[in-house]
């Protein structure tokens, strides 16, 4: 890369641009302190992903135009984060998810701005989720929030806290939702809650449940302007400028190594074929519908043996933890000790059937734009796998979604769940649970531990069916004990 121009009067008539002044290198001679009279800003990581080398992320908005014009017209609106520079590999998602969430927060709703923005926090810190709950702090000061309640959830509204329990359960145990929830928050006199508010904030608390992990499962690294996203010291790789490393232009990468290509020689081709084989099976014959209830159970029981994290148990920091009650609850698989949790069936229970008409009459057009969301997450194909072109990924990308749900308690009638386990391997499962139930305990290891001979861009859309099938099942469960009251 070549540094900035040494003649003095040239520097200071060129115009500098955001990015200019983001990516300018503390080693460079001329643009400095003295130069522009300001402190200039270093990122402490590498770019919007712990996962994803820098390059392969700006690879993406140089080459595609669709996804340069969403990155500017998300930058005119007033931010352009690093959850949308990673969703830039998939133009189409992240354009419907733009549009989802400019809805949710922007737009006219039974719900304050300020409201909003508490519930987001509320929804993020439940995962221990930092990067969202800054994020939301800083949006709700600028809509004129009250500086008292980010002291802590007691210094909220009644009406507000009213609503972490619901949270809580949502973002850890849907299963155990009642009816009695959702009486206790419309009945609650001066502090009731009307129903088209009470869906805003579901929508609201499952968004940010889901999103949280994507945040986790994608290593999202804070914002250059929030806290822990940059510093002003300079770099201490002697020998490097740090321009050339952030841009990929150095030799780190090659440094460090890589190795996994030989390591894993074939997985891809193995997949295939596994997925030819089950589709060969199915057109031969069609398993009984006591055989399938027989196999979904059995997956259900085999989900709650994968382990979700190696590592000890996350601790919440002060400033995340102040925002919700009861720290010691998180996730618990939902049938232990011979509890016994009644299925979730979708055939008297969807959100093509039920959820979406609700929601949609309750908080007019959102219905929709959700609907949206998860048919272009869940259809999305490029019919490639890793270097394979024309491949039909449809059985994989089912298999992903309902393993999820199914680790929800959700069955699907017409769908073989034998067929989970021949797709997605002990890894695999080992990274999902994790992200779908405890995101915050993601580790580096476990995203590189699955499909090793795949693409970044694939790994990235395999987070966006995990999070939008976490997202859907927790909406079913809060919509259908909804309904149940109403009803």
């Amino acid at each position: 890369m070549k540094h900035a121009s040494t003649d003095n009067d040239t520097v200071k008539n060129t115009p500098l641009t955001v990015t200019d002044l983001l990516r300018i290198c503390p080693n460079c001679e001329r643009l400095s302190k003295k130069d522009i009279g300001v402190r200039i800003p270093r990122p402490l990581g590498n770019g919007p992903s712990r996962f994803i080398p820098e390059k392969e992320i700006l690879q993406v908005s140089k080459v595609d135009a669709r996804t340069q014009s969403i990155f500017e017209e998300a930058f005119s609106l007033g931010r352009l984060d690093n959850i949308s520079l990673v969703m830039g590999f998939h133009p189409q998602y992240l354009e419907c998810f733009l549009r989802t969430q400019h809805y949710l927060f922007q737009m006219d709703g039974p719900l304050s701005l300020h409201y909003r923005h508490y519930i987001g926090i509320m929804a993020a810190a439940r995962h221990q989720c930092s990067y969202l709950v800054n994020l939301h702090v800083n949006d709700f000061l600028h809509v004129g929030g009250d500086h008292k309640w980010l002291n802590g959830l007691k210094g909220a509204p009644q009406k507000l806290q009213a609503l972490g329990e619901l949270n809580k359960i949502l973002a850890h145990r849907p299963w155990l939702l009642t009816k009695t929830h959702i009486e206790s928050l419309l009945k609650a006199e001066e502090h009731s809650w009307s129903l088209a508010e009470l869906i805003h904030a579901v929508v609201l608390l499952t968004h940010y449940h889901s999103l949280a992990s994507f945040t986790f499962g994608c290593g999202i690294t804070p914002d250059i302007h929030t806290d822990g996203g940059h510093t002003f010291r300079p770099p201490s790789l002697s020998g490097y400028c740090v321009c050339d490393i952030a841009n990929g232009n150095g030799a780190l990468e090659e440094m460090l190594g890589n190795h996994q290509a030989t390591e894993v020689s074939g997985e891809v081709e193995v997949l295939m074929e596994r997925m030819k084989q089950l589709q060969e099976c199915r057109d031969e014959e069609e398993a009984s519908q006591e055989e399938m209830a027989t196999r979904f159970e059995r997956e259900k029981t085999e989900s709650m043996l994968v382990t979700t994290s190696e590592d000890e148990e996350c601790v919440p920091s002060r400033d995340v933890s102040r925002h919700f009650e009861d720290t010691s609850y998180g996730y618990q698989d939902f049938s232990r000790r011979g509890e016994h949790v009644p299925t979730f069936r979708v055939q008297d229970y969807s959100w093509e059937d039920h959820g979406f008409s609700l929601v949609n009459r309750l908080y007019p057009d959102v219905g929709q734009l959700l609907d949206e969301k998860f048919q272009i997450a869940y259809n999305l194909t490029y019919n490639t796998m890793a270097t394979h072109q024309g491949v039909d990924t449809s059985m994989l990308r089912r298999a992903i979604w309902n393993y999820i749900h199914c680790m929800f308690g959700i069955r699907y009638d017409d769908y073989d769940y034998g067929e989970i386990n021949e797709l997605l391997d002990r890894s695999f499962k080992v990274y999902i649970k994790t992200m779908v139930c405890s995101p915050e305990k993601t580790t580096k290891r476990m995203y590189e531990s699955f499909w090793r001979q795949f693409q970044h861009s694939e790994k990235v859309h395999v987070n966006l069916l995990l999070m939008e099938a976490r997202m859907q099942a927790e909406l079913l469960y809060a919509l259908r004990a909804i309904t149940r009251y109403m009803t």
